[in-house]
């Protein structure tokens, strides 16, 4: 992710054509109604910005949907977490997203190869995740770049993770939050068992990562691209996307960068 001029700072508060998605909950609906009874809401396609009403679940749903229209994209929490948005508040709202900051997101391509042969692709703005898909331990080997690093990790999984979503899935499983910008993917073990003691590893945002199954027909895995679920999975290669990204927008004084570091001290 990197740091870019705000697209829309041409505009003034009238001119701004807004688009508005909610993620359905009670208090999504209810904050889309008080902004729909001020502001008139166009289609994505047709609008400067996407004002999205929910959660991190809901703005990674936003941005899959609307990645082919090249939009900004301006979140709103309404929901259960909101890293990735900023503060609801309807007061002054055209202008907060004409003086707000604004990020370059790039997602990560996974390939993955299932046990019947088949190959199926997606993005991730957030993680990959290859997770067991049975009572028993995954048994993975790991490569980076073509070279073996890990023979055979034994755990419940592992996670590749862009620094946007560093403080995830990957912090959950004690992953290290990644500062904007570093150019870096965090390679993080969920539930080590073998090597034990192994904690993971920051890798260049270049590398091609590859993650074979070792025992396919005994020890099932899933793979997870942000919102989608791939079973069966015998080997999955992650790698950045550069033909892609997002434009987000956040308010100056709660930016995703502070708030990234921020993390980083919070008990």
């Amino acid at each position: 992710m990197v740091q870019k001029g705000n697209p829309l700072k041409r505009l003034e508060p009238s001119q701004l054509k807004m688009a508005c998605v909610h993620s359905g909950s009670d208090l999504a609906a209810i904050h889309y109604n008080e902004l729909s009874a001020v502001h008139r809401f166009v289609a994505p396609k047709d609008s400067d910005v996407i004002l999205a009403l929910g959660g991190d679940g809901l703005m990674l749903q936003t941005i899959h949907a609307n990645m082919h229209l090249n939009k900004p994209i301006y979140g709103m929490h309404c929901g259960t977490i909101g890293f990735l948005m900023n503060e609801y508040n309807q007061e002054g709202l055209a202008q907060r997203i004409l003086s707000a900051g604004s990020f370059v997101l790039h997602p990560v391509a996974m390939t993955a190869t299932t046990t019947d042969g088949n190959e199926e692709e997606a993005l991730a703005f957030n993680e990959v995740a290859l997770i067991r898909g049975s009572a028993q331990s995954a048994n993975i080997r790991v490569s980076v770049d073509g070279v073996v690093r890990l023979e055979k990790y034994m755990g419940d999984g592992l996670i590749v993770s862009t620094a946007a979503g560093s403080t995830a899935y990957n912090l959950s499983a004690h992953g290290p939050i990644i500062p904007l910008g570093s150019d870096l993917l965090a390679l993080t073990p969920v539930s080590p068992f073998r090597p034990r003691r192994w904690k993971g590893a920051l890798l260049p945002h270049t590398a091609l990562i590859t993650l074979e199954n070792l025992d396919p027909k005994k020890r099932p895995l899933l793979t997870t691209a942000d919102s989608k679920d791939i079973y069966n999975v015998v080997s999955v290669t992650v790698r950045e996307d550069q033909a892609h990204s997002v434009q987000m927008l956040f308010d100056t004084d709660h930016s995703l960068e502070e708030r990234i570091i921020r993390e980083q001290f919070t008990a």
